[in-house]
């Protein structure tokens, strides 16, 4: 278990990710399964909305913004984000951010 006291290891989060949107907001499900939307202001022009999206993430997480990580998805609206330490009640966030 690492500093922050959470779970045992990394959790993986599945996102999709709307760029050039009027206001950044995270929540709400994509497609019939559990990603997660994230829509950011950034335009998908040279790493920056995935970079938005991340910062979005972890505010949205309650998390530092080093610990999530990308894992694939840099040139894809799908992307797979690994947050890493993550509090305990990480789950319940993201159940509750799939839900809006």
């Amino acid at each position: 278990m690492g500093v922050g006291g959470g779970q045992p290891g990394p959790v993986r989060v599945a996102v999709r990710v709307r760029p050039g949107a009027a206001r950044t907001a995270v929540g709400g499900r994509y497609g019939d399964g559990g990603t997660l939307v994230v829509a950011v202001t950034a335009r998908a022009v040279d790493g920056a909305a995935t970079e938005a999206a991340l910062r979005a993430l972890a505010d949205a997480l309650g998390v530092r913004r080093r610990a999530v990580r990308l894992v694939t998805g840099a040139t894809s609206r799908d992307k797979v984000v690994e947050v890493v330490d993550p509090p305990v009640d990480l789950a319940e966030r993201i159940a509750a951010l799939r839900d809006r």
